[in-house]
């Protein structure tokens, strides 16, 4: 039984990966086409491993934390990090941390609002604030995500489906599916985001 849950956790620990690379990324002050001519790995498919998009394979993990400087026990000490819930957390607003998803996204700022991961699965809460005019291709995640529209109105392109959506409206899907929020109401929108991390992903 410990084993089935310690395999189970080590499966849903995938998408700490970016997050960690790109820490350390910040950290050296590089951007993701600084890493790129250090490393010989795209910047594009860099920008899809940060942002949990695509799972790098042993060989380009390792080229990544090579080129980065870290050693490989520390990285992997992080990512098998549990996340002890204590029962609550209060998340005040001026805690939430900007982070960015890619570096290619004009008018997209995210916060981090909470980050989880427990035997039973792993989220992440975002709160996206999406300008007038915001561009980006459309993306695919490894997770299912929940949209919920705080203010504001947009367009949400899902493939060749496109949702009207305004304040209240909330959409779920598979994040696998080619996405992207489009706003071209005249004013920013609000969104809260909720990225969920299961072992079928």
């Amino acid at each position: 039984m410990q084993q089935e849950v310690r395999e189970e956790q080590e499966q849903l620990s995938y998408f700490k990966i970016g997050g960690i690379i790109r820490k350390y990324r910040k950290e050296k002050e590089l951007k993701l086409l600084d890493l790129a001519a250090l490393t010989g790995i795209g910047s594009a498919m860099l920008s899809k491993i940060e942002n949990g998009r695509m799972i790098p394979t042993i060989p380009t993990l390792f080229t990544i934390i090579h080129k980065l400087g870290i050693a490989p026990e520390a990285f992997f000490a992080q990512l098998n990090t549990e996340n002890l819930f204590p029962g609550y957390y209060f998340l005040p607003k001026k805690l939430f941390s900007p982070y960015e998803k890619e570096e290619s996204a004009s008018g997209f700022q995210y916060f981090s609002i909470l980050e989880h991961t427990s035997e039973g699965g792993a989220f992440q809460i975002s709160l996206l604030e999406l300008q007038h005019n915001a561009s980006r291709p459309q993306v695919t995640t490894m997770a299912f995500e929940f949209i919920y529209i705080l203010k504001g109105r947009l367009s949400y392109q899902l493939d060749d489906k496109t949702f009207e959506m305004e304040e209240g409206d909330a959409l779920f899907f598979d994040g696998n599916i080619p996405h992207v929020p489009v706003n071209n109401s005249g004013h920013t929108a609000s969104l809260l985001v909720l990225y969920l991390f299961t072992n079928s992903k």
